[in-house]
């Protein structure tokens, strides 16, 4: 079981991320003596900490720097401060990611997830990926973005986690139509064309402009 220290003033936040951290079944420990931070991040040896940068007495910035002098534990910065000064400070100082104020729990999920893979080489599928806000649940195959649950069918889920996995990278059509459908039978293409456009008016409905771009010639890609 993975250990997470918030260290975040705002009592409101701290129990809702706290709340929604232990569903997925994490040990959650809030920070509450804002003098002595330190003193209570070496007791409970967190494997990821939640750092908000205004706090009472010391910033946030301040316990980053004590917490790297003898610790590479994962650091991700929440605060509402998020202009570019105060995020290229976050990751100066040694953060490991940023995330500003107000945020989607599902999308501080998926962060948090991604990290722990990143450092503790964790084994097994993430139950969440997550690009531009958008979160695509493993789980249950839908989509949420904002304060919206999108569902999708089968066919878009697969097409969706597919591109997701390879964001950043061209996805052919062949590799996509294989993904789905996995037959050496002929399937015709205008299949795959009528799944993504549906798929794609579901997105653009949700806010999600733009989501998936096509290279003509060569297939699909998320950037």
């Amino acid at each position: 079981m993975y250990r997470i220290m918030i260290i975040e003033d705002e009592a409101g936040i701290a129990r809702a991320v706290k709340e929604h951290l232990e569903k997925w079944g994490f040990d959650v420990y809030c920070a509450d003596d804002f003098r002595n931070v330190l003193s209570e991040y070496s007791s409970f040896s967190p494997h990821l900490v939640l750092l908000d940068i205004s706090l009472p007495f010391f910033n946030g910035y301040y316990w980053c720097n004590e917490i790297r002098k003898t610790s590479e534990t994962p650091i991700i910065f929440l605060s509402s401060a998020s202009d570019n000064m105060n995020i290229v400070m976050a990751m100066n100082m040694g953060g490991d990611d940023f995330i500003p104020k107000p945020f989607d729990l599902n999308v501080l999920m998926a962060k948090i997830q991604a990290l722990l893979r990143r450092t503790y080489d964790f084994i097994g599928q993430a139950s969440y990926i997550e690009h531009r806000g958008a979160v695509l649940n493993l789980s249950d195959a839908s989509l949420s973005f904002g304060e919206e649950k999108i569902e999708l069918t089968k066919n878009e889920f697969k097409i969706l986690q597919t591109l997701m996995e390879n964001n950043g990278k061209v996805v052919s059509r062949e590799m996509l139509m294989n993904r789905l459908w996995k037959t050496d039978s002929f399937i015709d293409e205008n299949t795959l064309t009528v799944n993504i456009a549906r798929l794609r008016k579901k997105l653009d409905n949700a806010g999600l402009k733009e989501f998936i771009a096509t290279k003509v010639g060569m297939g699909y890609i998320i950037e």
